[in-house]
């Protein structure tokens, strides 16, 4: 099991990330600086897909762990990602009807690690994460997975929303998790399924909401009105294998 250093400083170390394939999930540059190594650096990050951040100076100085960052630090993914196609393939290699967990920016990297764990012990094939405004695949993740993040394929897309809709003309229905959706118990949640799960603050955004078929509640006594977004996570994962059994 590995966790590598996600953090990295100064131009060459940046763009040589880059140039040897590894995974780069965000890009700060210094606002305003636009000198040669620096195109060159923004050039490769945009052929990845990178998010580019542009910050002040001060936002890099506290950020930076060596003082050395020369305008650049890029935060690596410390695990490699998935394509939605690995995921798929992965269902039709079991035999199985897929099984997804969609992410609709998830913050905390122990609720994503957390539910990468609950993902692969409940016979989910894959997640798919957004690639702005959500976690990546950090150290803090891989740990907070148990190890679950060598056996469960993460794939990174641009829009949750698209994703969903592509992945629909392909026979999949989807549910969304939300305190105002019917009880989950009520719905058929067999077949090729994806399990929407939203911000930890927000929910599920509307445009993804409207692009489910479903919206599934779970039915909850006391004092507070909502569940940490893992364990929801948790309860309706189960509730699909126990459907499916």
């Amino acid at each position: 099991m590995r966790y590598e250093e996600s953090v990295c400083e100064g131009r060459n170390p940046v763009l040589e990330a880059f140039r040897s394939g590894k995974t780069v999930d965000r890009l700060f540059v210094l606002d305003g600086c636009h000198d040669g190594p620096v195109q060159t650096i923004l050039r490769e990050a945009k052929k990845s897909d990178t998010l580019i951040n542009y910050v002040k100076k001060e936002r890099l100085d506290s950020m930076s762990e060596t003082g050395k960052h020369q305008g650049v630090i890029a935060y690596l993914a410390a695990y490699e990602y998935a394509s939605v196609e690995d995921i798929l393939n992965a269902a039709k290699d079991a035999g199985e009807d897929p099984f997804i967990i969609l992410l609709d920016g998830i913050e905390d990297p122990h609720n994503l690690g957390a539910i990468i764990r609950t993902a692969n012990l409940s016979g989910a094939h894959g997640i798919i994460i957004p690639k702005h405004g959500a976690c990546g695949l950090t150290a803090t993740v891989a740990k907070a997975s148990a190890g679950a993040i060598n056996y469960t394929p993460v794939a990174k897309v641009t829009n949750i929303s698209k994703t969903i809709e592509e992945l629909k003309e392909q026979g999949m229905w989807f549910a969304c998790a939300d305190a105002d959706g019917q009880i989950m118990y009520n719905l058929n949640l067999t077949g090729p399924i994806g399990l929407v799960i939203g911000n930890e603050g927000k929910g599920v955004s509307r445009l993804v909401k409207k692009n489910c078929d479903y919206i599934a509640s779970i039915p909850m006594k006391g004092n507070i009105d909502s569940l940490n977004a893992s364990v929801a996570t948790g309860v309706l994962a189960f509730e699909i294998v126990r459907q499916r059994r």
